[in-house]
């Protein structure tokens, strides 16, 4: 059955520092901070969690329904999600302004610096959720990071219509204060994060991972990288072992491969701990290979759909 993927669209300008920042910023002089960093490579990919978590869960065999905003540039964008055989009904095109926009320079330990451009991605709240009654097909959802006043809202109209979500906030985590994260948890079935987003929203909800499972929620998730996940479930840790890549390239979008595994688990009913482990393996998949739309699946993962 469909799952429901509220978060961006955008296009991501990819380039590659072959140094490392920490030897290019001396943390003492942070207040007259002024670096450039010579980057020989450039690309430019589609990208967007929305955009990603989709790519990954259709490559699966897994049926996205897209919700996000796309600007006058974006006309590619959806011809492209079409051609996927996406469902891009829910696709916002807002005329007044571009689609959202990354740029994003990696070094040669993986750390990353981005600049983001919302775009039309500030009016994604102008399309709503479907209402309860008017599609009774959507099985699961996401809420990834879009702009905060969609982010807020969906949240609400996706527990409104029955379906559950999974609140994943990513780098939209530190817009919103410990009242409106606990309001985002007790609208949520399952909380995605990794082990830094996790720690602030511990600090600012006031509670523990392991306080915060045990309530309504079916699971939280903590990404840890190649270290794998640490899954909670009223109270109880379990760690899912990560999964070693072939070769890292590149990690933008390995969290949104994950998610897309997640969902993809979850819409058929798997428990937490397969459904991560499948999103471990995607990750590692994703990570071998440049942009966050390209990778391809490999013989552990199609048997692994076929069990």
């Amino acid at each position: 059955m469909p799952a429901l993927i509220c978060g961006s669209l955008a296009f991501d300008t990819i380039t590659t520092f072959p140094g490392r920042f920490a030897d290019q910023i001396m943390a003492e002089q942070v207040h007259i901070l002024n670096v450039s960093f010579l980057v020989p490579t450039l690309r430019r990919e589609f990208g967007g969690c929305a955009g990603n978590i989709a790519y990954t869960l259709q490559l699966l065999g897994g049926e996205p329904v897209v919700m996000a905003a796309l600007g006058n540039d974006g006309a590619d964008y959806l011809a492209r999600l079409k051609k996927w055989g996406v469902d891009a009904s829910l696709v916002r095109n807002d005329t007044s302004t571009y689609t959202a926009q990354a740029i994003i320079i990696t070094d040669r330990d993986n750390n990353q610096i981005t600049a983001f451009h919302p775009g039309a991605m500030q009016n994604a709240h102008l399309m709503p959720v479907p209402a309860r009654g008017q599609r009774s097909d959507l099985a699961v959802g996401i809420i990834a990071p879009d702009g905060r006043e969609a982010m807020w809202q969906h949240a609400s109209q996706m527990h409104e219509a029955g379906i559950p979500f999974v609140f994943d906030p990513g780098q939209g985590l530190p817009m919103f204060d410990g009242t409106e994260l606990q309001r985002f948890v007790d609208l949520a079935t399952w909380v995605a994060v990794n082990d830094y987003e996790g720690r602030m929203l511990c600090e600012r909800t006031g509670k523990t991972l392991e306080g915060l499972s045990r309530s309504h929620l079916k699971g939280v998730v903590v990404t840890l990288g190649a270290q794998g996940c640490d899954v909670w479930v009223q109270g109880q840790r379990t760690h899912v072992p990560g999964m070693v890549a072939e070769e890292v390239l590149d990690p933008t979008g390995c969290g949104d491969a994950f998610r897309g595994g997640l969902l993809y688990g979850l819409e058929r009913g798997w428990t937490l701990a397969r459904s991560v482990a499948l999103g471990n393996r995607l990750g590692a998949l994703k990570i071998a290979c440049r942009g966050g739309q390209n990778h391809r699946l490999d013989e552990v993962v199609l048997a692994e759909l076929e069990d």
